[in-house]
């Protein structure tokens, strides 16, 4: 048997999320999110993110909602600044230029932050009327290195994004994972009144699919509705993804999920620590990312799923384990003991 820890969406949902689902299933409710799962799934939402006004749109995946979003808040000649290991500018294709925008990346190194420093000198370079304007910051929480910004981090990048006329844009497809991490020290109303919008991921943390943006200031949300429309982001069921976000944030289900799979990948980052294994970094989340020489790799594709992450050096790659809601501390233990056994 292989253990599964190539990423956190290999399981179709968590039972309470089908189970909501399934009761309401041959109800029959208006579509495109005109129904009532939708609008108590969407109050929720302002609710804990102590958001009143708070527009609040559901999404398929991740990069449709980076791509609509970000393109949505700019300016046809604006750019967005993204860190180099960022989602937006390394694992979606293309997506986002492909509407005409482009993507000032900035060299963020091992822990996948955007700091003001960085992006100052990209505003100096670009006062020049020939070149795109920059107008927003794309960031990830958790970063896309198990990272996580803490207060202070993130107050200093909005400070400066305010300061500069910058929109600040978080990706939060593992926000849950961000959000009950031992590193960090920012409820989730302090985080929404930091950024200018931001998302609530489902696809990573129990949902079958579907992300909730949240954009706190609703005047800068005008007509965003017709913008996922074009982007062909408005599924007929909506409903479907009102059920599973309402049932998401029921007796905390969200963050108890989140929590869990946290735990299981600090079990399973110790563990390799223990085994003598070298750390790319120390992740607070539910990524672990090792270094591993090439030649253990033919006996690691043997006895669990991962993915290869990065090039370390000519000898070595960076490999990634994901945990998630459904992740044992059986298989965590199980894998640790093959992987020892293996030696």
């Amino acid at each position: 048997m292989k253990f599964l820890f190539r990423n956190d969406y290999s399981f179709g949902a968590h039972p309470k999320v089908l189970e909501a689902v399934c009761k309401v299933n041959l109800e029959g409710n208006p579509g495109y999110g005109d129904d009532r799962y939708t609008a108590m799934a969407k109050d929720r939402i302002r609710e804990i993110c102590g958001c009143p006004e708070a527009a609040v749109e559901f999404l398929i995946g991740g990069t449709q909602t980076n791509v609509t979003a970000c393109a949505f808040l700019l300016k046809p000649w604006e750019a967005a600044v993204c860190a180099d290991s960022g989602h937006l500018n390394g694992h979606e294709v293309g997506a986002f230029e492909a509407t005409g925008h482009k993507i000032l990346p900035v060299h963020a190194g091992g822990d996948g932050k955007v700091s003001p420093e960085m992006v100052a000198p990209l505003l100096k370079v670009h006062q020049d009327p020939h070149l795109t304007k920059p107008g927003l910051v794309y960031i990830s929480q958790a970063t896309e290195n198990g990272t996580v910004y803490t207060k202070a981090e993130l107050t200093a990048l909005s400070e400066f994004c305010r300061a500069n006329g910058l929109y600040l844009f978080a990706d939060g497809a593992r926000l849950g994972a961000a959000l009950t991490s031992d590193s960090n020290d920012l409820t989730l109303p302090e985080f929404a009144h930091l950024v200018d919008a931001f998302y609530i991921g489902g696809t990573k943390n129990g949902t079958m699919f579907g992300e909730a943006l949240v954009i706190p200031d609703p005047a800068l949300a005008k007509d965003f509705f017709r913008m996922k429309k074009r982007m062909g982001a408005v599924m007929e069921k909506g409903w479907i993804q009102g059920v599973m976000f309402l049932s998401l944030f029921e007796d905390d289900l969200y963050f108890k999920m989140a929590r869990h799979a946290n735990e299981m990948a600090a079990r399973l980052q110790n563990g390799l620590k223990a085994l003598g294994w070298q750390l790319w970094v120390e992740s607070p989340t539910n990524q672990v990312f090792a270094v591993v020489h090439n030649s253990r790799k033919a006996g690691l594709d043997e006895v669990c799923q991962y993915e290869d992450w990065c090039s370390y050096d000519e000898t070595h790659t960076v490999i990634r384990f994901v945990t998630c809601f459904q992740t044992s501390r059986e298989e965590v233990d199980g894998l640790l003991s093959a992987l020892g056994a293996s030696r």
